[in-house]
């Protein structure tokens, strides 16, 4: 039994999920007791999958999952900063939020897969880092201006004037999570504008050198760091024994020993050992990949056996 740490699903759509499916691993991971369910934001697969029957849009889906919810958190990881206007994303996300009771959270890059806008017709600007500076501005500047007064911004690449800065979100604050691994813009913008810093595939080594980063850059502005919650997103792939795990690699076109050096492979005591040891490296919340959606036992397993050491 450790400190609570806090399970959060995290699903690839764009690798071949349709609404419906991405529904039903929604209901079932709140009726399982997780604490999120979240979505990548991205409109072309990646590698070998066939992304049948095709991308679905993370805030089309996160409005419908916020009607046919009711307990478990949503957000994204991460929305891609190229794909919509910070003003436009900022009501879209106020709205889900209301839609939702209040339980939806914003993470937000810079977006970085040149290949989807290509195909889809998006622009790829360069100097998305300082975009994305910006980007993050606009949204919490449009969130936190008080009812009656008005928002402007001029910057280098966006300009609003005279702005209503409606609508407002449900909550008082939309949780907004930054991630990545850079070593100095991206500590020095979450210190700014993060509620959480998410790192993504990365090992205990780069966790533990990035989390103290960030530590270092909020203590630099004056912000308690603990302020912050640190997360680690990793691909989970957990077995009642060595058969099952096995099979589940294979499904997921992995190779175990792989998984168990790069993710959260193994028995559930195993993959309890190895979250432990992300505890002890700064991380407290975990957002495991599932990327096999019509596998609703390997859910269910993870929570009975790896969550239940967890609380």
């Amino acid at each position: 039994m450790m400190d609570t740490m806090d399970l959060r699903i995290f699903t690839e759509p764009q690798q071949g999920a349709s609404y419906d499916t991405l529904l039903r691993v929604a209901t079932t991971a709140e009726q399982l007791g997780y604490d999120g369910f979240f979505r990548s934001d991205h409109y072309l697969r990646m590698g070998d999958a066939d992304g049948l029957p095709g991308p679905t849009d993370a805030w089309i889906t996160l409005a419908g999952l916020a009607r046919e919810t009711s307990r478990i958190r949503l957000g994204t990881l991460m929305t891609a900063g190229t794909f919509r206007l910070p003003g436009v994303l900022a009501i879209q996300v106020a709205q889900v939020d209301a839609m939702s009771g209040g339980r939806i959270e914003l993470g937000l890059g810079a977006g970085w897969f040149e290949a989807e806008h290509k195909a889809y017709g998006i622009p790829f600007p360069d100097r998305r880092i300082d975009r994305l500076e910006e980007q993050l501005a606009i949204v919490t500047g449009l969130w936190e201006t008080k009812l009656g007064d008005t928002f402007d911004f001029a910057g280098r690449y966006y300009r609003l004037a005279d702005s209503p800065a409606l609508p407002k979100p449900f909550q008082n604050r939309v949780p907004v999570i930054v991630g990545g691994m850079g070593p100095s813009r991206t500590p020095a913008l979450a210190a700014r504008y993060a509620d959480e810093f998410n790192l993504p595939f990365a090992s205990l080594d780069a966790t533990r050198t990035q989390i103290g980063r960030v530590r270092a850059a909020a203590e630099e502005r004056g912000r308690d760091a603990d302020s912050l919650v640190y997360s680690s997103a990793l691909v989970a792939c957990v077995g009642r024994d060595d058969a099952e795990v096995a099979r589940r690699a294979a499904a997921i076109g992995r190779e175990v020993e792989e998984l168990k050096a790069n993710g959260l492979a193994g028995t559930p005591d195993e993959v309890v050992e190895k979250i432990g040891r992300y505890r002890e490296a700064g991380s407290g919340r975990i957002y495991l990949q599932i990327l096999d959606l019509d596998d609703l036992d390997h859910l269910a397993l993870i929570a009975d056996r790896v969550g239940a050491q967890l609380t």
